[in-house]
């Protein structure tokens, strides 16, 4: 037996089956783009820890910042002790996301915290309770924010009653046949039957679906949201805890779209592979809950925070965002002409390098065939990871970080494994 194999035993026999795994390859080492499992075998990392590892696994500016924060000190509890760099990183994100206003910031300690904490800054300031959020989004699994989340299985299946006072309408795509049009009648409607738009805390929404699919937010959609807010002072909730950091070409997605949140939710990218999630927004938004009322034992952890200015220096010094719009040009490009060969593929798309596939025939979804693309793709030494609704769509996360030749290799691998996934289809 494999040491994966033995490893794998004993997962299975140790971890609750509700923490799902996509594959027995056990990670023991990794560089940049690269991970070895258990076996001794290398793979090529698409996957990122879901985006989580922008500027490469162990990326040695990380890790040396890392490293000089644990001979310092490792936790004081920042309510308790605050310390310096928790301060600066705060001063560095309330200058760079966007939105020409004051902005003040928090630290917690993961993506879904940080919505959490959105909604409940949103509720303190607005007094009000209701929360608009869209179908196929997603936004964490604890209980607030597995409401919020727009798909049933597997995030809500099973759990339960959801959280009062959320409403979801559709989100805007177009190989679908929804528009924006459609998804502010769907509102339109909604306030018609159901909400009052004098309840509404806030509108909370990805700018490129994550989970969902990796649908990108149409510009006129992101726009409109903005003046209904505007219209009916409500908080607007950019959720860009997986389209931060560089990876859709721009150090956030919504530098793409000529208006700003009230407030961004962030995570992943921010640490580099150490947990820390932040967010960020307008001062008098962010200053309507009393001291105490945010906050966490572990929120802006040192090790976390160091990572994180390390990651925006990383970002800033080896110019990460026009390296991930070249990446994502060199991908989507491969992948047209694989397009030509594989015509189940019926859509590409996404900004910079957060770039996915939609695989379909005769306008239904393939999530066996997506599988097929996987474990092909894993046989070869890639690393895949899928996402949307219908579980259809290959999505790709590599490390914005990874070197030239590596990118060539697996853009070769992902073809073959398309080619061999079509001829089983």
């Amino acid at each position: 037996m494999s040491k994966n194999s033995e490893l794998e035993a004993r997962r299975s026999a140790a971890i609750a089956r509700g923490v799902g795994v996509q594959t027995a390859n056990f990670a023991v080492s990794a560089d940049n783009a690269t991970v070895t499992d258990a076996d001794g075998r290398e793979l090529i990392d698409f996957a990122g820890g879901i985006a989580v590892v922008n500027t490469g696994h162990r990326h040695p500016k990380v890790i040396a910042a890392v490293k000089d924060q644990l001979d310092a000190f490792t936790h004081t509890c920042h309510q308790v002790m605050p310390y310096e760099p928790y301060v600066r990183l705060a001063e560095r994100l309330n200058a760079a996301v966007p939105g020409d206003f004051e902005k003040k910031s928090i630290f917690v300690t993961t993506g879904a915290e940080s919505v959490e904490n959105a909604i409940k800054i949103a509720r303190a300031y607005t007094k009000r309770n209701a929360v608009i959020a869209f179908g196929g989004a997603f936004h964490g699994r604890t209980f607030m924010t597995m409401t919020l989340t727009g798909k049933v299985a597997p995030y809500k299946a099973g759990f339960g009653q959801m959280m009062p006072d959320v409403y979801h309408v559709p989100f805007p795509n177009a190989l679908h046949g929804v528009s924006t049009d459609d998804a502010f009648a769907a509102m339109e409607s909604l306030f018609k039957t159901d909400l009052d738009p004098a309840r509404i805390a806030a509108v909370i929404f990805e700018p490129v679906q994550g989970e969902g699919g990796f649908y990108p937010a149409p510009r006129d959609f992101v726009q409109r949201i903005r003046a209904f807010c505007d219209t009916h002072d409500i908080v607007m909730i950019a959720d860009e805890v997986q389209t931060g950091f560089a990876r859709t070409g721009t150090l956030f997605a919504m530098d793409a779209y000529g208006v700003a949140a009230d407030m961004t939710t962030m995570a992943k990218g921010l640490g580099g592979g150490l947990p820390i999630a932040a967010v960020t927004g307008r001062a008098e938004i962010m200053d309507a809950a009393n001291p105490g009322g945010l906050g966490g034992t572990y929120g802006g952890n040192p090790l976390g925070v160091a990572a994180g200015n390390a990651v925006l220096d990383v970002i800033e010094e080896e110019d990460l965002c026009s390296r991930a719009a070249e990446l994502g040009s060199r991908l989507k490009q491969r992948l047209e002409s694989i397009r030509e060969r594989v015509p189940e593929i019926a859509e590409i798309r996404g900004p910079g390098f957060m770039v996915a596939v939609e695989l379909m025939k005769d306008g239904k979804p393939l999530p066996d065939m997506v599988k097929a693309v996987q474990r092909k793709a894993l046989d070869r030494g890639l690393l895949l990871l899928s996402c949307g609704v219908y579980a259809n769509v290959i999505r790709f996360l590599a490390p914005i970080t990874i070197p030239d030749e590596q990118m060539g290799r697996a853009l070769d691998i992902l073809e073959e494994a398309m080619l061999a996934a079509k001829e089983a289809n």
